[in-house]
């Protein structure tokens, strides 16, 4: 079993934006990943299982719901620190990452952001241990980039509601014990609710056969006249104003992932690049080795000092949807670049399970796609700086 030998690149001296307590988080998470999450991971990836043995370890080191407050359970950290989590687990990988940052920005958020203190504190601090897990009830077969038009919904039955409808691409249902779901009431006002698993009509099928995210467990949420009490309907949220807040949420942990990701395709071709020889030579001494390479890390660098100030932003609230859109959007694209022409410095063996290369370029795939699409992301910053809607 190969040892991780990561080292992170720091080429414009980011640390030292960062407070002490922010570097003792990181760095934390990032020893976490060598000791837990490398040694499991690529194997995982092959078999195509989450290790849930990872679940306890990563409520440890604050990767469940850290910015929310410490009488719910959480860390009570800044936005930088949920950012810099992300980040080192996804350069663990992305999978183990989607697994946090739908447990943080998809469920605890709007339970802490929508919901009564009753749910608050009915939920929140076991999703903060890992005793309880949850997924994200958004996206459906039909209805992928324009959730408005969902058709899942609920009617009042009097002393509770009843539920209909199925989700579709839904990271973490197969083994949740609560999702966050979103439906129509009958006065077409998009509706959170709280749905457990165990109630009768809830199944969540698991998704097989994918190429991408394979150590993640992704699923359907399917609900067949589901009984939902009435205290488990968030009191104070309407319309999709609630699911795309949600989405901002996750969308910036987004992007500092894939900065982990890109980190690791970047030191693992900068490390096989110096050791792998060629007509006498390492192969880091030819120009368009070098050429790759400089990209890299310019590329990176770039990405860093963008999610460090939408971090920012975000700590002071004034961080837009339309900023998170383009953070997320550029820093994708980048990590997907970065692995692509590192595969391309390791060759052959960029395609093996000796490295990370090939698995990160797959899993960013996913992540190019999911909380919204390239395209999407693009027509949100169009939008803002056009003033024009090109959505319809």
């Amino acid at each position: 079993m190969a040892s991780d030998k990561f080292q992170a690149p720091d080429y414009y001296l980011v640390d030292e934006l960062l407070t002490d307590e922010q570097k003792l988080i990181r760095n934390s998470a990032r020893e976490w990943v060598k000791r837990e999450v490398s040694p499991v991971i690529e194997d995982a990836c092959q078999k195509a299982v989450f290790p849930k043995q990872l679940l306890k370890g990563l409520a440890e080191i604050g990767g469940f719901g850290p910015y929310i407050p410490a009488q719910y359970g959480g860390a009570g950290l800044d936005q930088i620190s949920y950012g810099l989590i992300m980040q080192e687990l996804e350069r663990g990988d992305s999978g183990i990452r989607s697994t946090a940052s739908v447990q943080s920005s998809l469920v605890m958020f709007p339970i802490y952001k929508f919901g009564s203190e009753e749910q608050k504190k009915k939920y929140l601090p076991q999703l903060a241990s890992g005793s309880f897990m949850g997924c994200f009830g958004l996206t459906e077969p039909d209805h992928g980039s324009n959730p408005s038009g969902m058709i899942s919904n609920i009617k009042d039955k009097g002393d509770h509601y009843l539920l209909n409808g199925a989700k579709m691409w839904i990271s973490n249902a197969p083994f949740a014990d609560i999702a966050v779901v979103w439906a129509k009431d009958e006065n077409g006002d998009i509706r959170g609710m709280v749905v457990e698993r165990g109630m009768q009509g809830f199944s969540t099928p698991e998704t097989h056969n994918k190429w991408s995210l394979r150590a993640s467990a992704t699923g359907e949420l399917i609900f067949q006249n589901v009984k939902i009490p009435k205290e488990n309907v968030f009191p104070n949220i309407k319309g999709l104003k609630g699911p795309l807040s949600c989405l901002n949420s996750a969308r910036y942990g987004i992007s500092w992932g894939a900065i982990g990701a890109a980190m690791d395709c970047y030191d693992t071709a900068l490390r096989y690049s110096k050791e792998r020889i060629q007509f006498g030579k390492p192969i880091a001494s030819f120009q368009l080795t070098q050429k790759k390479l400089a990209e890299m890390i310019t590329e990176i660098t770039k990405a860093q000092l963008l999610s460090w100030r939408l971090g920012v932003l975000k700590n002071e609230d004034r961080a837009t949807p339309a900023q998170i859109s383009m953070a997320k959007r550029n820093n994708i694209e980048m990590a997907m670049k970065i692995a692509r022409e590192a595969r391309q410095i390791l060759g052959a063996m960029g395609i093996t399970g000796e490295y990370s290369i090939m698995r990160h370029m797959m899993n960013l795939e996913s992540v190019v796609t999911y909380e919204g699409t390239h395209d999407i992301h693009l027509l949100i910053t169009g939008m803002d700086v056009t003033g024009i809607n090109a959505f319809s």
